[in-house]
Parts: structure tokens; sequence; C-alpha cells
């Protein structure tokens, strides 16, 4: 019998019946967390702990959720993004695997941060964030939970950032996880998951043909990297604009042309940004776009487009097609921005596939399950993985693809932990 009961606050429970087959359809496709989840639901070893997490509601997340619910804890889930729910996955959380889900797509600011406010209202031991919203709600307006936290993790790079910077100030109040910081979760996920799934939203939502077109990525980390590889497959003329300038250089060894964003402003057809950062296209870079540009972000908040200074130009905006605003500017230019600037590939189709959200996952779930034994021992601050996780994970991927690696041999251990051999 459906579970609908437990606290919620989600679109339309009858929506339940399609989010689980998308959670199942997604599972089909996440076999290193399945064989976490056989584990945990044997061993037990988050019995007790409440934890709140504030991520993407996702079919992907909801097997985590899932996983982590397996393992013995009590999960609560909020959206780390207004636009990045699935109403039917956040639907099927609730009825069939009762799991509470605050997140509705398309909620406005209040509602998001009264979803925030409703999952600290479970006082978790753990916090699992994606963005910081979450770990920053705690620390400002939520500090009476603070003591009972004993630890967190945070999924992507723009959270990494504000968290190393509560570090640094001496406000972090207890230790948190860089999941994206691990190899088998940057190296994969950033680049494969988000350079994929971003184009992906980008011919949804306009149904252009990208071959031939200039397509500007504005950042050469490892998202910008998989977006500008991914645009180029599809046989799209690239231009990467940066401010790091080894990250310039590897760009343009690696093939692509390198300019400023002033003079790329100018002959692309579609921009990109994927920096983490504020204010990477704002108004004289508007005033220099051909008509018809179309302007998407990959970044986790919607700062990268200077939205206010394009919305003083338009002299008038409509909706064209499902996540497509068309801004017409004095001079008739028309430019076009997509799923309101926010994350575009959870905006404007589904995120990440599944295959590359389970290594990022299996991160989270084991690192969960470290902090419930060790958050005792770590200090308020910033930790990477742990390399034996990473790995771990990178082992359980191989193996689901069949996929067998050599051994260094007694020989080839003392070798490198030597240095008595030389010439």
């Amino acid at each position: 019998m459906a579970i609908t009961r437990i606290a919620c606050d989600v679109k339309d429970l009858a929506l339940a019946d399609r989010g689980r087959l998308r959670i199942e359809w997604a599972a089909q496709q996440m076999p290193v967390l399945a064989r976490l989840r056989e584990r945990f639901q044997k061993e037990q070893p988050l019995k007790g702990l409440r934890l709140a997490a504030c991520l993407h509601v996702t079919t992907e997340t909801a097997n985590l959720a899932v996983t982590l619910r397996d393992g013995g804890a009590q999960v609560a889930l909020c959206a780390s993004n207004p636009l990045s729910t699935q109403d039917d996955a956040a639907a099927a959380l609730v009825n069939d695997f009762a799991i509470p889900v605050f997140a509705i797509r398309g909620e406005d600011k209040d509602t998001y941060y009264a979803h925030i406010n409703a999952a600290l209202d479970t006082h978790p031991h753990i916090t699992l964030d994606d963005g910081c919203d979450l770990v920053h709600t705690a620390h400002t307006a939520r500090k009476e939970i603070l003591s009972g936290v004993r630890g967190g993790t945070e999924e992507t790079t723009t959270g990494v950032i504000r968290l190393r910077s509560m570090a640094r100030e001496g406000v972090l109040a207890y230790p948190v996880i860089a999941i994206n910081d691990a190899f088998t979760k940057h190296l994969f996920d950033n680049r494969y998951g988000t350079g994929q799934s971003t184009m992906d939203a980008i011919m949804r939502a306009t149904n252009l043909l990208i071959a031939g077109l200039t397509v500007v990525v504005a950042g050469y980390g490892w998202c910008g990297r998989g977006i500008a590889t991914r645009a180029r497959g599809l046989g799209a003329h690239v231009v990467v604009t940066e401010v790091d300038p080894t990250r310039a250089l590897e760009a343009a060894m690696d093939g692509f042309r390198v300019l400023p964003m002033r003079e790329a402003a100018a002959i692309g057809d579609v921009f990109i940004t994927a920096t983490g950062n504020k204010n990477i296209i704002v108004r004289e870079h508007f005033e220099r776009m051909k008509s018809g540009a179309v302007l998407a972000n990959s970044g986790h908040f919607n700062v990268e487009l200077d939205l206010p200074a394009l919305e003083k130009l338009a002299k008038s905006k409509r909706t064209t097609r499902d996540n497509v605003e068309e801004y017409t500017l004095a001079d008739g230019r028309k430019l076009f921005l997509l799923g309101e600037g926010r994350l575009v590939n959870l905006a404007a189709a589904e995120g990440h596939p599944a295959s590359v959200m389970d290594m990022s996952f299996a991160n989270q779930a084991l690192s969960v399950e470290y902090l419930s034994r060790h958050a005792s021992e770590l200090e308020k601050k910033v930790y990477p993985v742990p390399e034996e996780i990473d790995r771990q994970v990178a082992r359980l991927k191989l193996a689901s693809l069949g996929i067998q690696v050599d051994a260094l041999t007694p020989e080839q251990q003392r070798y490198l932990a030597s240095w008595s051999e030389g010439t």
C-alpha cells in the first residue's frame, strides 16, 4: 500500500508511478551504487543517523537516497536548485520509498529556502549538500542545529569554494568532505556528464544544428573541458575564454581557439558559462553579440550571466519555446536565454546520465559511511575524499564494466619504494 502520510512538499503524488519506473531505469545504469546498497542492507552502517540532503532531486539522486535509507539512515531531501527537481521522482520517493522530500520544480526563492529549512528541521547528524545553500543556512539562520551535526559532504565545485572560504574564516562548524575533488567524480561527472548533458539540454531547448556554429565556452575546468570536447564532436567551431593562463594554454594545445570574452562575444552563436564565478558575460558582451545568439549557463548558480543587465537592455521579452526566453534589444537584435540562466542541463534536460552519477553517488554513500565512523576525529575543515574510497569506486566501476587491470609485482613495488637503483 502506498505511503502518503510522511512529511513532504512535492508537486503531485499522483506522479509517483511514472517516477518509480524512471528511478528503476536509472538504477539499471548504477551498478556500483547497487553493490553498496546490498552491503548497506546487510550491515546497516548508518543505523540511527539522520541525514539532511540538499541535492538535485532526480532519478539518480533517488537511488542514492534509497541506498542511504537502506543503510539504516533517516533521510530528508530538498532541492539544491529551483529548476532541477524532477517532480515524478520526488513523488515516488515519498509515495513508494517513504523518504520525506521537499522540492517542487519551479519553486520561488521563499519556497526554496522553506524546503531547506524543512530538511534542517530533522536536526541532522550529517548533511549532504550541492552548492552549500543548506550548510550556509545552517550556519546563519539555523545555528541551533549545528551542535548536533557531526559532518557533511559537498557535491560540486561551487559549494567546495564556499566551504573553503568558510573554513579559512574559521566559521565552519563541522568537517565536510569535498566529493567534487574525488578523481572518480570530477574526471567523469564534471567532464563527461556535464559535457554530454549540457549539449543535450541546448539541443532539446533549441533544436539547433550544432555543426558549423561557433560555440563559446567560458571556463576550461573539468566541466568546460567536457563541454568544449562535446561541442567539437558535434561539429562546432569552439572558442574558449579563460582567466587562468595555464588552463588557457591547455585549451590552445587541445586545439581550441582561445579569446577574451569581448572578442568572442562578436563571433559566437552559442555561449555556455561553466566557471563557478559571477558576471562572466555582462552588458558589454551582450551589446556586441549577433542577433540570434543563444545564452546558456552550466554553472551551479544563475549568476554567471548578468541577467539584470540583459533585462535592462531588452525592450521586450517573451517565451518562444519551453525553456527559451527571447530578449529583443533596442536595436532589434534578439538574444535567447535558456533555462532562466540556471543550470541548463537540469533546467532544460534530465541532467547527467545515471552511469556517471553512479560513481559520484558511490563517493557520497561511502563518504557518509566514513563520517559515521570518523567524524569525531576530524577538524572543522574541508577534506578530500579518502584515497581508498576513490580507488574503491574506480575498482567497482571497472568490475561492473567487465574490465580487468594489471597489478604491480612485488619487484615493481620494491623498485617504486627504493632510491638505490639507477642507470
